[in-house]
């Protein structure tokens, strides 16, 4: 534990890279709230950019020559976003998931 009267900070390193912009509009270093579900301090568009991340990887590896394909890829990366967002037990868990399964497509190709 740090001591209070300390002026002396850390400073952890983003969960993610610069891009992701995830933690965004939430303090990784607050101690989590009590009684209330991580998911509620993370803002809808930092789930938004993970679906475009997502979306991102798929188009890389599923490519798509029609509008439609397009439209079920979104739907793909949204179902795969949300899944993993009910599983998380929390941020940093959410992060590591999508991240430990982009980089499976990345590899598996």
């Amino acid at each position: 534990p740090r001591d209070p009267t300390s002026q002396h900070t850390t400073h952890e390193p983003p969960a993610m890279d610069a891009n992701w912009g995830v933690g965004v509009g939430v303090d990784l270093n607050a101690p989590p709230p009590t009684g209330e579900d991580w998911r509620a301090q993370l803002l809808p568009e930092a789930r938004s950019r993970v679906v475009n991340k997502i979306m991102e990887c798929l188009k890389k590896h599923l490519p798509v020559s029609v509008p439609e394909g397009l439209n079920e890829l979104q739907i793909i990366a949204v179902r795969f976003e949300d899944k993993i967002y009910t599983a998380a037990t929390s941020q940093s868990d959410y992060l590591r998931k999508v991240s430990l399964k982009m980089l499976s497509m990345e590899t598996n190709t």
